[in-house]
């Protein structure tokens, strides 16, 4: 009789051969091809996610990986960003969409389709397409990625040699119920470099992305993504980024509903001085399943990373947040800080934390924390006690608790426009 172990190695095996079946590497040149292949070898190798794995004994992946599309409604997106002077990259059901597209050249950057660079036998991408995923494999296994690597036929990837002219955004529209939409990005920023990437709308009913940024010496890469308010999709991403020397990643996402989000962040500091800040700030109401994965490394001296979540939680809903901080070594100096809180609303809603520490040097300053709470009564009798309604009060107080993840964007007026997006959602939605 097979053991426990061999029978959920089994398992993991057969719903990984399910995933696959029927399913061929895109054809390409030879750098992509060999990328493709080594990234299959990984998924095969280590199999597809599974309930009983650590890092997911929060949120179930059978949705990310089951072979058939979970349906979902199509929907428009927002134009939350469409007052910033940036280039547009629109992408429709996962595929690029050039008529409704700036000319990407406008951003002052190397840009190029990864459609169209799979087709050259040699493109700078090999330098970082699957390199960074690969790299993040361990000590955790994110084969979501993998197969990510192996499958996507479509991205951007992004080369800057200086300061970008305008920022870059990504505009995803989602129009056919049952798409499958499976996006890899690439940006590699040379020494001293400057990005300023934009992500927003729906990609399609399921979702898997990656971005992969290298980050050289003196480089600065900042990031603001939104996700929602579409109710029914399903989304797993993923962000890998390797830091050099006095170089800079802030990335900060926003998420309203969405019946099952997944983001992981990867990142690596592998220079002095570096600096590393994640931050992301959730709203979601019933059938809402937000889950914030985060693993931040340390291997270089006098680094500081910053992970910053906040969750507002109502009707059922259910956030989670594992973060960690690994502290190599050789990485004294270390200033690393991280906090996940949680606003429930009713008591059916559920947050689920699990924030990590693994230090190995001794000149270090490290601190985690995790707090789930209500809305604080007297707070909210004092603002219905000068005439405030309820219901406005109450989103106040909301926005007031989201304000130090907010706070995490650089850009004032990304910032801003960000805290305008939560209170129209709130404002809808009375939560």
């Amino acid at each position: 009789m097979a053991t426990r172990t061999e029978q959920i190695a089994a398992a993991r095996g057969a719903a990984t051969a399910a995933r696959l079946a029927g399913q061929g590497l895109p054809a390409g040149g030879a750098w992509i091809t060999a990328a493709r292949r080594a990234a299959l070898g990984r998924v095969q190798a280590l199999g597809l996610p599974d309930r009983r794995d650590e890092y997911w004994k929060y949120t179930d992946p059978t949705p990310l990986i089951a072979p058939e599309v979970p349906s979902a409604e199509a929907e428009a997106g927002d134009t939350l960003f469409a007052a910033h002077d940036a280039v547009k990259l629109v992408f429709v059901d996962g595929r690029f969409d050039s008529e409704a597209s700036d000319d990407p050249a406008l951003a002052g950057l190397e840009i190029d389709l990864l459609g169209d660079a799979a087709t050259r036998d040699i493109h700078w991408a090999r330098e970082v397409y699957g390199v960074l995923e690969a790299r993040g494999q361990s000590p955790v296994p994110r084969t979501l990625a993998a197969l990510n690597t192996a499958m996507a036929r479509d991205g951007v990837l992004i080369r800057a040699t200086g300061k970008a002219d305008r920022p870059v955004s990504l505009i995803h529209r989602h129009t056919q119920p049952a798409s499958d939409a499976v996006l890899h990005h690439c940006v590699k920023l040379e020494p001293g470099a400057e990005v300023t990437l934009l992500e927003q709308g729906p990609a399609g009913a399921r979702v898997n992305t990656v971005l992969e940024v290298d980050v050289a010496d003196g480089a600065r890469f900042h990031h603001v993504r939104a996700q929602g308010p579409e109710q029914g999709r399903r989304i797993v991403t993923h962000v890998f980024a390797r830091l050099g020397e006095g170089s800079v990643f802030k990335s900060f996402t926003a998420t309203v509903n969405g019946r099952l989000t997944r983001n992981e962040c990867v990142l690596e500091l592998l220079g002095r001085d570096g600096v590393a800040h994640v931050a992301g700030a959730a709203v979601g109401g019933a059938d809402v399943h937000q889950d914030d994965t985060v693993f931040i490394t340390h291997a270089g001296e006098a680094c500081e990373s910053r992970q910053v979540y906040k969750k507002v939680l109502r009707g059922g809903a259910r956030g989670v947040f594992q973060g960690k901080i690994l502290v190599h070594r050789e990485a004294q100096l270390t200033d690393g800080y991280q906090i996940s809180q949680s606003l429930l609303l009713d008591e059916d809603s559920q947050f689920l934390a699990k924030p990590e520490l693994e230090i190995y040097a001794d000149d270090v300053k490290c601190s985690h924390g995790s707090t789930s709470g209500a809305i604080d009564p007297v707070a909210l009798f004092y603002l219905r006690s000068r005439g405030v309604p309820e219901a406005e009060a109450q989103a106040l107080l909301v926005l007031a608790f989201l304000a130090e993840a907010l706070a995490e964007v650089e850009d004032d007026r990304l910032a801003e426009d960000l805290r305008d997006w939560f209170d129209a959602r709130l404002s809808q939605e009375r939560v």
